[in-house]
């Protein structure tokens, strides 16, 4: 490689960083409005990106009423976010996956005189070309325990069953 190629390699490799930098370094939100009590009340949800708005109550949080509540939320950004680092964890050793299909099951307990999230099981499915399922394996709890969703919810147990289809 002559010096210039050197230069010019070094370069881009400083501007991804760059940009990964940025991506990495920036701030989302969400916001959410209750009226009322609790076991009366209603409320709505927001992402900032105005991708997603969600009616919920005690009913939809509690029992089986109609809207979303924020363990479902908490359970979509941590399916999205780990099914992120997975695909970028194969992709990274060369095994580009097809489809990282996961749910997420968000365990929302009486503890106490509150509630707590006590778990979070993770269902993952993957349809990875060339890898075998102890690979597979090994990818999933890597991003199961590096996804910075995860990090987050360290106080909860995370179990992780996955599956290469």
């Amino acid at each position: 490689m002559t010096g210039l190629m050197r230069s010019v390699a070094a370069w881009i490799d400083n501007l991804l960083a760059d940009i990964i930098t940025e991506v990495i370094m920036s701030v989302r939100n969400a916001s959410a409005i209750w009226e009322g009590d609790l076991q009366e009340g209603k409320g709505n949800m927001r992402l900032g990106s105005g991708a997603f708005a969600g009616d919920y109550s005690f009913s939809s949080r509690f029992k089986d009423g109609k809207g979303t509540n924020p363990e479902e939320l908490i359970g979509a950004a941590h399916a999205g976010c780990f099914s992120m680092a997975l695909a970028h964890g194969l992709s990274q050793s060369g095994h580009k996956p097809n489809r990282i299909e996961t749910t997420a099951n968000v365990h929302l307990e009486k503890a106490g005189e509150g509630f707590k999230i006590t778990a979070i099981d993770l269902n993952t499915e993957g349809d990875v070309p060339g890898v075998d399922s102890a690979t597979f394996q090994k990818f999933a709890e890597d991003a199961k325990t590096n996804c910075p969703v995860s990090q987050l919810l360290t106080g909860a147990e995370i179990t992780l069953r996955a599956k290469l289809i």
